[in-house]
């Protein structure tokens, strides 16, 4: 509790409403000095400093310290390992196999380090497209048609598990495809655009 106030009263001493405050009052000492004042100096010194302190700017709360755009790239890609080494333990039907591979692929390319992950970095929304992908959807696609497969023994006749995976890693793909396509065009845009500055400037 002592520490508490003992906290307090030192914030309020380095905040700008005391230091201002206190100019105010120094002021007021020094009118008190060379006699305008009077005999209400106290007064004077008390009010200008209450005024100072009034008209002060209120303190500004420091900014919440969020992690930068590449800072969750690499969390991403931590991530993306260890989806990787999940997914190198099933066993799955070619077909969907092969679309997986297809997946995986392009979110590598997109995660990867350099020029492509940096674009990707200043696009939040894709951003968060690809940790859906990597931390939610591909994990949960793959992890329902295991528990489904095994359901399928017990169940002859029933629609294969692998054609909803097939369609969900499809669908997957072609989100990521979408994302990939969108960040060559911000690059083809920034291309046109320079090309238009040099022509412009010559």
């Amino acid at each position: 509790m002592a520490t508490n106030r003992s906290s307090g009263l030192l914030g309020y001493l380095e905040s700008r409403k005391n230091l201002t405050g206190s100019a105010c009052g120094i002021v007021g000492l020094v009118l008190t000095f060379v006699g305008v004042a009077g005999p209400y100096w106290p007064v004077v010194v008390v009010g200008l400093y209450g005024a100072g302190a009034l008209v002060a700017p209120p303190e500004r709360p420091p900014v919440p310290d969020f992690p930068d755009p590449s800072a969750q790239l690499e969390e991403l890609r931590e991530d993306f390992g260890k989806l990787r080494a999940y997914l190198a333990d099933i066993e799955l039907p070619p077909a969907a196999a092969g679309r997986l591979t297809e997946l995986t692929d392009l979110l590598a390319a997109l995660l990867d380090p350099g020029w492509v992950a940096e674009i990707l970095a200043q696009d939040p929304e894709g951003v968060h497209a690809v940790s859906r992908a990597v931390r939610q959807d591909v994990p949960e696609a793959v992890d329902t048609f295991v528990r489904t497969r095994w359901w399928t023994r017990l169940t002859p006749g029933t629609e294969p598990p692998e054609r909803h995976l097939e369609r969900q890693l499809a669908v997957l793909h072609n989100e990521a495809q979408t994302l990939a396509t969108s960040l060559h065009e911000v690059e083809a845009r920034r291309q046109e655009s320079h090309t238009r500055y040099l022509e412009d400037r010559s």
